[in-house]
């Protein structure tokens, strides 16, 4: 039974999951907004009246099939957002990623759809999620078009192994200074741990968003994987209350956090199927590990720890031969 189908998801659950915007879209619609559907699992919502000074907000769940928290969050705050229409105060676009997976229970169909966000895609060019991210991005080129400065783009996710840091974010480091402030003073109020600054693309969609189209893009990871209807909202209060707050225009709210920031040390990439980690599956994100130390070896390639201290991210030597195994960082503040 796919998740659209499941009788024992709330309604409001049932439909963002399926991608199914009906009655959100023509509650807004109704209100006088433009409501779009421009492709399958993606809603935007704008003014009648285009105005440069109104904030375009982006945001994207579901773009791992098996990260199913964001989606029941999400799936609320625009509920009962819907219901008093007139308090949006942004030009939103709401994209459900990997919907067929969602469906399946499953992280994705074909290859990792946040690995799909690139000009250049190799072996992953013939899959299933290369085509949904074409649609993504055609969706995303025309949401931005022609809107104001004021651009985010929040997508949400669940980490699939414990972390020290249970909340924490990917920035890229492209982003401008003043942008990439407010950004992270909004995920302080969203009561995230730490913030990683990227300073490369690897595909994903908030790195995108950022590169191409001048938004303050940031993948969030919001926990662990749970299952569809059993997640436990209350981890993600402060995240809900800081987006819904967003969205209604509010002035911020005093930070929960100062988040940690880290720098990247290094990407991990796999380069063949020689490759092995050092540290298992089971590792949690933000494991210290000392100067010297083994993180992994690929052939004739061994890389090794280069500062006093680095925290190793995303552990996962299963990724397919050319993609991040792995990400190592350093505190910086």
């Amino acid at each position: 039974m796919s998740a659209a189908d499941n009788p024992a998801l709330p309604e409001a659950v049932r439909a963002l999951a399926g991608g199914d915007f009906g009655a959100v879209a023509q509650r807004f619609a109704q209100a006088g907004f433009a409501v779009g559907l421009p492709a399958r699992g993606i809603l935007t919502v704008k003014a009648a009246t285009p105005s440069a000074g109104r904030p375009a907000v982006l945001v994207s769940v579901g773009v791992h099939g098996d990260e199913t928290g964001p989606i029941e969050m999400v799936a609320w705050l625009i509920e009962a957002l819907s219901h008093t229409p007139a308090a949006l105060a942004v030009d939103l676009m709401l994209c459900v990623g990997s919907i067929d997976a969602i469906a399946q229970g499953k992280r994705f169909i074909d290859a990792d759809l946040n690995r799909m966000f690139r000009a250049e895609r190799g072996s992953l060019a013939g899959t299933f999620e290369a085509a949904r991210a074409d649609a993504i991005i055609a969706a995303t080129v025309d949401f931005f078009a022609g809107a104001g400065p004021q651009r985010w783009h929040l997508d949400l996710h669940t980490a699939i192994r414990s972390s020290h840091y249970p909340m924490f974010a990917i920035v890229p480091e492209l982003i401008a200074d003043a942008p990439r402030r407010v950004l992270i003073d909004w995920l302080g109020e969203a009561a995230i741990g730490a913030v990683i600054m990227n300073p490369k693309s690897v595909g994903t969609y908030s790195y995108y968003s950022a590169e191409h189209h001048g938004a303050a893009g940031t993948t969030v990871e919001l926990g662990k994987v749970g299952t569809l209807g059993q997640n436990d909202l209350s981890q993600f209060a402060d995240a809900s209350k800081a987006l819904d707050r967003l969205l209604r225009g509010q002035p911020a709210a005093a930070a929960k956090v100062r988040p940690h920031v880290f720098a990247t040390a290094r990407q991990v990439i796999k380069l063949s199927d020689a490759f092995s980690m050092s540290v298992g599956r089971e590792t949690w994100n933000f494991t210290p590990m000392k100067k010297g130390e083994v993180i992994a070896t690929d052939g004739e390639t061994v890389y090794t720890v280069e500062h006093d201290e680095e925290l190793v991210v995303f552990p996962n030597p299963d990724v397919r031969v050319g993609l991040r195994a792995g990400l190592m960082v350093v505190r910086i503040g």
